[in-house]
């Protein structure tokens, strides 16, 4: 344990659970559901309303081998290459073996999916995969009717839901082991004001952090938290630097920041064609799979023709698709579009890579569980191994549903006894964090940008480090100074910060690993390099609050806990 926590008020009060799920996404709400069915108590905290997670904004759909012909083993061949030497093999089996039956699970529980006229699932392709395997709903509405299906059924099974609450940090008893979380509910619901929700399984599906950067598709609550409040808690985090950055979002003007409309794979999966202004496809030549090559390539791609034109953008040119396929296939992308005066049925769209997925996140193993006695990691936030060095497209919704049921049968087997917290996390804890004023976030937001985004270098890297270890020090600075001007204790400021911490780290392991693989781009080191780099880097906070970066021996993960 690092001992470090966020300066915040001592809870007021509390609540006893046996399980507590912090998230409301696809990976949340089918954990809590599977604990409840279990017996457990189960206690289920998001930070907005309860379909407010990253997971209603996936378009795209959910990968499985579900369509004739298509098999597991099809589907874990697609995710190697696509991770690019850093999946686990076996993690990825069991999410391609157990895939299609939690899909089919996730439709008796409600989800309906869009089907052929002979009532079988539609299946398209997106980049990387060979087959269609894809199952969509609404056309590009997937993420909406996947949310709508489980927070219907949380709602149906009366789970306890706190809405509007940011989980601050970790609760543990004597022994170091998980005991809960504190939280802020921000002033609405049935509680109020700094609480702590007491349990010995803590599950963190907090999803991405794509608000470290200016442009991203990721909605304004994907700030870190889940990762930042396990590396305060001293849970090991991987594979960081594989930030997925989408190759085909929206693009709306070079100042553009914070969520951005995205503009699905699936487009390029029925058929669109990457082009540059003068209408020339680019893509061709570049991969076997051309426009529906894996994400990294493409973005690269499209990076490349910008430099090259000397352009922000691309364009994506579907105008052969007509009017009633926009309408019918991909409603809420043209809503999109025409919202900001574009219209993909008579023009190209303009695009542009924008930070998407984190591949990398808090290190588990194949049944969720974290460096920490007690705590589980799953979804977006989670580092399994499935996703190596880029993500294959739409295997996002599966792992959430794959793992979370997998949690839920740890949990529900071990059914740890509740303990009580050593301590609150409060004002009296042992090393509370200063806080960010919550201005720092645009700087964060456009040191990460420039330094680490699309395209890295040692130098923008090491630029990068400097300013926000700058930001660093001045809040701690300011926090021991004789008259202090710190921020005040607060959402907005609880959110930068934690936002500057996984800022750092992400940019610490991105400069230490000097190569290119996956969607970490060096261009100073173009290479991908086997021989030396195909490790992961695994990142720890050190009780003085600096990253701590080893590279692994092997390909493999070390187990997460010594007796693994």
């Amino acid at each position: 344990m690092t001992g470090i926590r966020l300066t915040a008020p001592a809870p007021g009060w509390a609540i006893d659970a046996d399980v507590v799920v912090v998230g409301s996404g696809v990976a949340g709400l089918t954990t809590a559901l599977r604990c409840a069915a279990a017996g457990l108590d189960t206690v289920v905290v998001t930070k907005a309303r309860l379909d407010d997670g990253s997971t209603r904004w996936a378009q795209g759909g959910i990968a499985a081998a579900l369509g004739e012909g298509d098999t597991p083993e099809q589907h874990l061949d697609d995710t190697l290459v696509a991770g690019a030497g850093l999946c686990d093999e076996e993690a990825v089996r069991v999410l391609v073996t157990e895939g299609p039956d939690a899909v089919r699970r996730l439709i008796t529980t409600g989800a309906t999916f869009d089907t052929t006229d002979s009532g079988d699932i539609a299946l398209t392709r997106e980049g990387g995969h060979h087959r269609r395997r894809i199952a969509h709903a609404g056309g590009d509405a997937t993420g909406a009717e996947i949310s709508r299906a489980l927070v219907e059924a949380v709602r149906s099974a009366a789970l306890n839901t706190i809405e509007n609450a940011l989980v601050l940090d970790l609760l543990t008893d004597a022994e170091g082991r998980t005991a809960g979380v504190s939280l802020h509910v921000m002033g609405e619901g049935q509680h109020d004001g700094v609480g702590a929700v007491r349990a010995p399984s803590v599950v963190l599906a907090t999803g991405g952090m794509g608000q470290v950067f200016s442009a991203t598709t990721n909605p304004s609550v994907s700030t870190g938290d889940g990762v930042a409040l396990a590396l305060r808690a001293g849970a090991e985090v991987s594979d960081l630097e594989f930030v997925q950055f989408h190759p085909t979002v929206l693009f709306l003007g070079a100042d553009s920041e914070g969520q951005q409309p995205l503009v699905s794979e699936a487009v390029r999966g029925e058929g669109a064609h990457l082009v540059d202004a003068a209408g020339t496809r680019f893509m061709l030549g570049q991969h076997e799979l051309a426009e529906l090559a894996p994400r990294d390539i493409v973005a690269k791609a499209i990076t490349r023709q910008m430099h090259e034109h000397g352009t922000e953008h691309m364009y994506l040119d579907a105008r052969h698709f007509g009017a009633r396929m926009w309408e019918q296939r991909f409603p809420t992308i043209l809503a999109a579009c025409r919202a900001h005066g574009i219209d993909p049925v008579t023009e190209p769209v303009p695009v542009a890579p924008a930070a998407h997925y984190a591949s990398g996140g808090i290190r588990t193993d194949l049944r969720g569980r974290t460096t920490v006695p007690g705590l589980y990691a799953c979804g977006e936030v989670a580092c399994t191994g499935v996703h190596g060095a880029n993500r294959l497209a739409s295997n996002s919704l599966l792992e959430g549903l794959v793992f979370a049921e997998r949690i839920a049968a740890d949990i529900a087997e071990t059914r740890p006894p509740r303990t009580e917290p050593a301590e609150a996390a409060g004002e009296g804890s042992d090393e509370p964090v200063a806080l960010l004023a919550p201005e720092a976030r645009t700087a964060i937001q456009r040191t990460m940008t420039r330094g680490a985004g699309v395209l890295r270098s040692a130098a923008s890297l090491a630029t990068a480090a400097e300013e926000l270890e700058a930001l660093h020090r001045s809040a701690a600075a300011d926090a021991d100074a004789a008259d202090p001007k710190d921020a005040v204790p607060g959402v907005d400021a609880w959110e930068v910060t934690n936002l500057l911490l996984v800022s750092r780290v992400l940019v610490a392991a991105a400069r230490e690993r000097e190569e290119t693989r996956g969607c970490h781009w060096r261009e100073d080191r173009p290479d991908r390099d086997d021989e030396h780099w195909r490790r992961h880097l695994v990142v720890r906070i050190a009780p003085d609050r600096t990253p701590v970066v080893d590279r692994t021996e092997t390909a493999a993960f070390p187990p997460v806990r010594p007796a693994d």
